[in-house]
C-alpha cells in the first residue's frame, strides 16, 4: 500500500543534540488563487507555504511535509481517487522497519479531513544530503481518504507541531518520541521564515533542539502559555498610527497562517488607518504598495512592532494586500491568530517544556 505524508510534532524533555532543517519556499495556494481571481471562493480554507523533507522507513522515501503548529494529528495524509494523484506516496512494502499498529483513525481540520490506519517506522527530518533527525518506533498515520482540500495545497501532508493533548488518539508524536529518546538538547524548537525568494528556494530554518542563534538576534522575552494545546498567550494591546486598544486577547502563533487574523472590529480599525480598502471579490484588503505601514503588538509589556516589509504582500499587476483578515472565534479559541507577519519580523522560540514562547529579532530585517 502507498500513502503520502501528514505528521504532528511535540517535544518532551532531555539532552542530545540541535538539528537545523532548511525550508523550501513554494507559491501558497492563497497567493496563486489571488492571482487568478479564484480566493474569494475559497476564503474560509488555510493556505500553506512552506514545506520540509522528511523520510520514512529503511528505505529512503523522501516526503514534502507543510509545518504548522497548530496541526493537531499525528498522521501521514494518503492517497485516495484523484485527490492524490500529484502526491509523493509512502510505500510500506519497501521498509524492513515498517510495523503494523491496526488501529484506525479520522481526523477533521478545518476543511482538511482525512481518515485511515496507524502505522510505525523509522522517521528521518530532513532530506539525504541535509543534516537528519532519526526517529525510530515512531507512530504515524497513513490515510485512505481525504478532502479535495489537498488538490490545492503543493505539499504531500501537514507536520503539525501542536501540543500531545491535541495528537489523534494521543497518539506520541514524533519530537516527543525523540526527546524521550535523548535525541534533542532541550525540549523546544525555534522558527525563521525569510521574506520573500525564489520558487523552491530558501524559506527559512526549523531549528530542533535549540534556539537559532545563526539568524535570529538575542531572545527578547519569554511569554507564559494560557494554553499548553496550541501555543496560545496573552497579548496586551495593539497600536497603528492613532488607533489603539488595549483590551487584551488570547493569541496564537501559527506558522500555518500567510496573515495575521484579529477580530473583526479591531481589524477594520487598523485597515482604516493604515488606507487599505477592502476588496469583495478578493475577499482581502488592499493597500498601496508603497505605504508606510506598521503595527504594534503589547506582549508581556514588551511592544513588538511588525514593519511595512512583512505587512503588505506584493500581488500580481502592481496591486498589494494588507496582511491581515478578520477572525470569526465564534466565542471559542484565541480571538488573534499571528502567522507570517509576525514570525517573519520575530524568530519564534517554541518552548514545549517549559510552556512558554520566545521572540527574538529576525537578523533578515
Amino acid at each position: 500500500m502507498r500513502t503520502a505524508l501528514l505528521l504532528a510534532l511535540v517535544v518532551g524533555v532531555c539532552s542530545g543534540e540541535v538539528y537545523r532543517q532548511p525550508l523550501i519556499r513554494r507559491v501558497s495556494s492563497m497567493t496563486r488563487m489571488i492571482n487568478k481571481g479564484t480566493w474569494g471562493d475559497f476564503v474560509r480554507r488555510r493556505d500553506h507555504e512552506r514545506v520540509n523533507i522528511n523520510q520514512f522507513g529503511s528505505y529512503p522515501q523522501k516526503v514534502y511535509d507543510y509545518q504548522d503548529i497548530e496541526y493537531i494529528a499525528n498522521i501521514t495524509i494518503g492517497c485516495h481517487a484523484s485527490v492524490c494523484n500529484n502526491k509523493t506516496k509512502f510505500d510500506q512494502k519497501q521498509s524492513s522497519t515498517y510495523q503494523v499498529n491496526g488501529q484506525t483513525w479520522n481526523l477533521g481540520f478545518v476543511a482538511a479531513t482525512a481518515s485511515g490506519f496507524l502505522g510505525i517506522d523509522t522517521l528521518r527530518f530532513g532530506g539525504t544530503t541535509e543534516q537528519q533527525l532519526t526517529v525510530p518506533v515512531t507512530t504515524f498515520g497513513q490515510a485512505t481518504s481525504m478532502s479535495t482540500y489537498y488538490d490545492y495545497q503543493d505539499f504531500d501532508g501537514p507536520l503539525g507541531l501542536a501540543f500531545q493533548a491535541l495528537a489523534t488518539d494521543n497518539v506520541m508524536p514524533p519530537l516527543i518520541n525523540a526527546i524521550n529518546q535523548g535525541l534533542l538538547d532541550a525540549p523546544l524548537f525555534s522558527v525563521y521564515l525569510m521574506h520573500n525568494g525564489a520558487q523552491n528556494g530558501n524559506g527559512g530554518v526549523f531549528t530542533y533542539g535549540g534556539v537559532d542563534n545563526i539568524n535570529c538576534g538575542d531572545v527578547i522575552a519569554y511569554q507564559p502559555l494560557s494554553s499548553a494545546t496550541y501555543f496560545q498567550f496573552k497579548m496586551d494591546g495593539i497600536k497603528t498610527g492613532s488607533y489603539s486598544n488595549n483590551k487584551g486577547w488570547q493569541v496564537n502563533s501559527d506558522t500555518g497562517t500567510s496573515f495575521i487574523g484579529g477580530t473583526p472590529a479591531d481589524v477594520k480599525a487598523i485597515a482604516k488607518e493604515l488606507g487599505a480598502v477592502w476588496d469583495e471579490m478578493d475577499q482581502l484588503y488592499t493597500i498601496d504598495c508603497k505605504a508606510q505601514a506598521w503595527l504594534t503588538l503589547t506582549i508581556g509589556g514588551r511592544d513588538y512592532t511588525i514593519s511595512a516589509a512583512n505587512l503588505i504582500v506584493p500581488g500580481d499587476k502592481n496591486n498589494c494586500w494588507l496582511a491581515l483578515f478578520e477572525l470569526s472565534f465564534g466565542g471559542f479559541g484565541p480571538e488573534w491568530i499571528l502567522g507570517y507577519p509576525f514570525i517573519r519580523e520575530f524568530c519564534n522560540i517554541y518552548d514545549i517544556g517549559q510552556k512558554r514562547i520566545g521572540f527574538a529579532l529576525s537578523k533578515q530585517i
